[in-house]
């Protein structure tokens, strides 16, 4: 019979900005796990990651959709305790630049767009990209084709819920419900909110899988 452990509950102890990237040369690349996030503009990015690191402004929240237009770079360290034993990982989370803000000009959206998709193709280490979509607006046309877009390239895929907070129970879940069908992906879609921390335990531990494997 396999031995069975102990394993204490991972969490996020440290967390601190490290770099941001415009372009290839500045991509970080020393070895350490990536998992990355993104979604459209204001659907609350910045609030979720401070939320999942336990800061409140770690992750700058901005008042104006579409802000973010580096590849931004969170060194983080977690632990868990296995039979006694505590283990430690470092990795970084990567946040994206939002897409679909209207006032961007379409160079711009272009130059985005393909300079995200090379990060997501080029970059060894990512493990795992969050796709994050308002829980109030499933099937958004630009978040499928964004889910479309991921399904192509992503190492693996989850699709995070946000503002699960501003629905009420009953509709958050039959939200969360059209997540899955509609956005079908490696793991079920997760419902987030930043303002009471529901859904952290359920994205630590997927987070938990693809860093300590």
């Amino acid at each position: 019979m396999a031995e069975i452990k102990e394993i204490e509950k991972f969490h996020i102890f440290s967390s601190v900005y490290f770099s941001s990237a415009v372009n290839r040369k500045q991509y970080v690349n020393d070895g350490r796990k990536e998992i990355a996030f993104i979604g459209r503009s204001n659907v609350g990015k910045s609030s979720l990651i401070n939320n999942l690191c336990g800061q409140r402004k770690l992750a700058y929240v901005s008042r104006e959709p579409g802000k973010t237009r580096t590849i931004n770079y969170y060194a983080i360290q977690s632990r868990r305790t296995v039979d006694e034993q505590e283990q430690r990982q470092e990795w970084y989370l990567v946040d994206l630049p939002g897409y679909g803000f209207a006032k961007t000009s379409q160079e711009n959206k272009d130059t985005w767009s393909t300079f995200i998709d090379d990060y997501i193709k080029s970059s060894p280490s990512l493990v795992m990209v969050g796709l994050l979509i308002d829980l109030r607006h499933p099937g958004l046309p630009i978040d499928m084709k964004a889910y479309e877009w991921l399904r192509e390239i992503a190492p693996s895929l989850v699709v995070i819920g946000t503002k699960e907070d501003k629905l009420k129970r009953n509709e958050a879940r039959e939200n969360l419900k059209k997540l899955n069908k509609l956005f079908p992906a490696d793991y079920p879609a997760i419902s987030y909110s930043s303002l009471n921390g529901d859904g952290r335990d359920s994205l630590y531990r997927l987070i938990e899988q693809k860093v300590c494997e």
